[in-house]
């Protein structure tokens, strides 16, 4: 806590040259000299993706959340822009070489080493995970393969033909794999893939979904992380414990707070994580609102070290949704993470989607699966609609889809929509 302390003081001070955060923060008075994390939270408001949105739009095309003249910058990346604007994120090596340290270590505890030889089934855009994971593999001195630019079934023959140890892709992206693999006659028990690294959804915590993973890539095991491109690599998976994830507080400080009252939440509850990146001075974030929700674990420093040694704060079950995914069905909180869990729990679903309509100021839930090709169509649709019904204590309609006709996604799966 005393090196988080320190190096917040650090960051502070050298905020008085960004001129967003010197706005921001004109009427908290001086914060570099706060007496400990405490009074920076009590002091310091939160920073919102709106405001960052909003900035940009007001002096593009970066804003002006950049601590440094741009000629200190030299790279360029931008969020997905799957729940709004996008929003390009400038940065200096410096604070490049800071997220590569943390990805690093999101590497090694997933236990990479120099002789893994990791593949990258993305196609190489401007989202900034990609890059990190892929230079920071790179750095451990891991061979190294980017897989832009091909088709999923060259993809799953340079896997077998180069031997790769590791697989970097999103949770949907390697079960779409396995299910190319099926309908080419490929057998990935002549895989030498030994970690399946996902992220970018909540399935890789999702026990029903680690299983299916497990399933289908016979002798991988499934391995979580997460980051955004506004804060960078953010948490690790716990060796001891799947499902959990530590955020990294050597270069955060994390917080989790009610996303209605702002207030904090103790251990066991669930709610916002809240992150200052203390290592990324050239565009920096105070107290942001991630949108992600999670439940809040124990603060393993008060407590003694976790099973895998670790003293970081634990997020139990990893990150269980969207802030604002959640749909109220029939006085129900729905969130996206527990329809995944129940349909791969099920199982026979290649592929589904899932609509949100409103009729009669009542919201309804409408699920369309593509069985798999070992699936039966009727059976399916019966057990999937009895298990909504048992878990949820709701009717959710199932409808089948035809074989191939549901969207496939490489990069992060977009499976709801809302009328």
């Amino acid at each position: 806590m005393n090196d988080q302390l320190a190096q917040l003081r650090g960051l502070l001070s050298a905020l008085r040259a960004n001129p967003f955060y010197s706005a921001k923060l004109a009427g908290t008075g001086r914060l570099d000299g706060v007496a400990g994390l405490a009074e920076f939270s009590a002091r310091c408001p939160f920073t919102t993706k709106a405001e960052l949105v909003a900035d940009q739009q007001a002096h593009p095309p970066y804003g002006t959340n950049l601590t440094f003249p741009l000629e200190r910058y030299t790279r360029c990346h931008q969020t997905s822009g799957s729940t709004g604007s996008p929003l390009r994120w400038l940065d200096t090596p410096e604070s490049w070489t800071w997220m590569l340290d943390n990805w690093e270590t999101v590497h090694r505890q997933a236990g990479t080493t120099a002789a893994d030889r990791v593949f990258f089934a993305f196609s190489f855009g401007p989202f900034l995970g990609f890059w990190t994971a892929f230079e920071s593999a790179q750095r451990l001195g891991c061979l190294v393969f980017a897989g832009g630019g091909m088709t999923s079934v060259a993809r799953l023959r340079a896997i077998l033909d180069l031997r790769a140890t590791i697989l970097c892709c999103t949770p949907t992206y390697a079960i779409h794999l396995a299910e190319v693999a099926a309908k080419e006659g490929i057998d990935l028990r002549q895989s030498c893939v030994k970690t399946l690294s996902v992220a970018g959804e909540p399935g890789g915590s999702i026990p029903a979904t680690r299983a299916r993973l497990a399933e289908l890539w016979p002798g991988a095991r499934v391995y979580d992380h997460h980051g955004m491109t506004e804060v960078g690599p953010v948490s690790y998976e716990c060796p001891a414990r799947p499902g959990v994830l530590h955020v990294i507080e050597r270069a955060f400080i994390a917080e989790v707070a009610d996303p209605a009252t702002g207030q904090p939440v103790g251990e066991g509850g669930q709610g916002e994580l809240i992150l200052t990146n203390l290592g990324r001075t050239g565009s920096p974030l105070l107290r942001y609102r991630t949108g992600d929700l999670v439940k809040c674990g124990a603060r393993n420093a008060e407590r003694g070290v976790c099973a895998c040694g670790s003293s970081d704060l634990a997020l139990e079950g990893g990150i269980l949704g969207r802030v604002d995914d959640m749909v109220v069905v029939r006085g129900v909180n729905v969130y996206p993470s527990a329809i995944e869990e129940i349909i791969r729990r099920v199982g026979g679903v290649a592929e589904y989607q899932v609509r949100v309509s409103r009729a009669q100021a009542l919201t309804e839930l409408t699920v369309t699966v593509e069985p798999a090709l070992e699936a039966g169509g009727p059976d399916l649709v019966s057990r999937l609609a009895a298990v909504f019904e048992s878990s949820l204590a709701l009717r959710v309609p199932v409808v089948l889809a035809a074989t191939g006709s549901l969207p496939r996604f490489e990069s992060k799966a977009r499976r709801w929509t809302r009328e």
